[in-house]
């Protein structure tokens, strides 16, 4: 799975997949209901990419928890992002037990299960570390 191409817009629910830029801003398309739309400047787009957890010890890139949560759910749906603030705390503790309790809040744990699931509907969890063959051919020369 490659984060690089998937977006948050703020006030527009679920994740968006960059298809393009355009002069004034971006165009994407909805994971959800496949809809494309124009995305100005004024609207605040986060790449999942970029976006990291805190823990106890470092920040955790996103792509890192999505395969943790994989690997509990065998790349099945995860907890819903509907659950109570209690149920989430717990599941993600389960999933990430040394993640910053301070600065890590329930509404940002249920954004990533909501992601999550989205992505996995989707079938864009396959985790394939996309940076291993590069790794080793530089390892073989």
């Amino acid at each position: 799975m490659n984060l690089e191409k998937l977006l948050s817009i703020s006030g527009k629910p679920g994740l968006y997949e960059l298809m393009t830029q355009t002069r004034d801003g971006l165009v994407a398309k909805s994971l959800i209901d496949g809809k494309k739309i124009a995305i100005s400047a004024r609207h605040n787009v986060s790449l999942l990419s970029e976006i990291a957890i805190y823990t106890l010890s470092a920040e955790l890139p996103l792509k890192q928890v999505f395969q943790k949560i994989s690997n509990k759910e065998q790349g099945g749906a995860a907890l819903s992002h509907k659950s109570s603030k209690d149920q989430l705390e717990e599941y993600f503790f389960d999933v990430l037990p040394d993640y910053d309790e301070d600065k890590v809040y329930a509404s940002d744990i249920k954004k990533i299960l909501q992601w999550y699931n989205v992505l996995q509907k989707q079938g864009l969890v396959n985790f394939v570390n996309e940076e291993a063959p590069k790794e080793a051919l530089s390892e073989e020369e």
